[in-house]
């Protein structure tokens, strides 16, 4: 009994060692959504540039789409952003999800759409505008409910508003050929 005692944090120390591994080593843009082959979560969220117009996945059911997270903010998104204007060019159709970072009421700024507008209208004269709208994620809903944990990501949603890809990191030649075209493509209507 005392020997198997005695192997008994040996074994809890090479199952912990192994688990940390495994992690040291996996590509955290490769994990499992849990979003997949389900239809996108129930949202009404307002367009960025005009706001009394409002955005529902039944609006937006009917064609294959990119749902592209992003912000003003992201460093990574805005270097993606001119690949993404040569894809509309090509005639792929992408949607922003505006990810609005959380405010601390004591540091920041009250949030003021107007400026926000103004910042993005900026950036897509600048970069490129690849979207076709963006929609303005205020309290991030949409972005929890698909499992967002951070920008950019983005997602292949199909006609029929079913998720079909989530792709974590930005969008440059590489990541759209080897691994979004070919599902892009799958999932496009005809």
């Amino acid at each position: 009994m005392r020997k198997v005692l005695f192997y008994v944090p040996l074994v809890a120390f090479l199952a912990l060692t192994l688990f940390l591994l495994s992690g040291l080593f996996s590509d955290p843009r490769e994990r499992e959504s849990a979003s997949l082959n389900k239809a996108l979560p129930d949202f009404a969220l307002a367009d960025l540039m005009q706001p009394k117009k409002i955005w529902t996945p039944e609006k937006l059911k009917g064609e294959t789409y990119l749902l592209n997270v992003w912000g003003t903010w992201c460093p990574t998104c805005n270097a993606e952003l001119g690949y993404l204007a040569e894809l509309r060019k090509q005639g792929v159709k992408i949607v922003g999800l505006y990810y609005e970072l959380p405010r601390d009421p004591t540091f920041d700024a009250p949030f003021n759409l107007a400026v926000l507008q103004q910042d993005v209208q900026q950036k897509l004269t600048q970069q490129g505008d690849p979207y076709q709208f963006n929609m303005l994620d205020i309290k991030r809903s949409l972005s929890l409910d698909l499992g967002v944990s951070g920008a950019p990501e983005t997602f292949i949603i199909d006609a029929n508003g079913i998720v079909r890809a989530h792709h974590i990191g930005d969008i440059n030649p590489v990541v759209w050929r080897s691994k979004l075209a070919p599902l892009y493509q799958q999932w496009r209507t005809p």
